[in-house]
């Protein structure tokens, strides 16, 4: 019995702990992205999943899609869960950089700190 018990506990902590390091950051980031995507407005520089940065034309939230003009007259029809995050060509250009200017992490750190 006392066996049991112990197996127990051990699987309840083993529970927890992947609830607090796995489950616990995926719902925090699927509310961000959610907040992210609710406070966009036609006109927004947007970046994709895909990498591809476009201008928001129209959405259809409660769908679920996104228009997004590409080029002139090109325009995409996406989901919004493929919408990354706003663009930023200064924060384009330093996360481009990180790995090959020493100062690209500190000056990303400082933009994070500031913005």
């Amino acid at each position: 019995m006392g066996e049991f018990i112990a197996f127990s506990f051990v699987m309840l902590l083993v529970l927890a702990a992947y609830w607090s390091f796995v489950i616990l950051p995926r719902q925090r980031m699927f509310r961000k992205h959610n907040k992210f995507v609710r406070t966009l407005n036609v006109g927004d520089e947007v970046i994709t999943a895909g990498g591809i940065i476009g201008t928001l034309t129209r959405m259809e939230a409660d769908q679920g899609i996104a228009y997004v003009q590409i080029a002139e007259g090109v325009e995409v029809k996406i989901l919004t869960a493929a919408l990354s995050r706003p663009f930023d060509p200064e924060e384009v250009a330093i996360t481009a950089n990180l790995g090959v200017d020493p100062t690209a992490d500190q000056r990303l750190q400082q933009r994070g700190a500031s913005g």
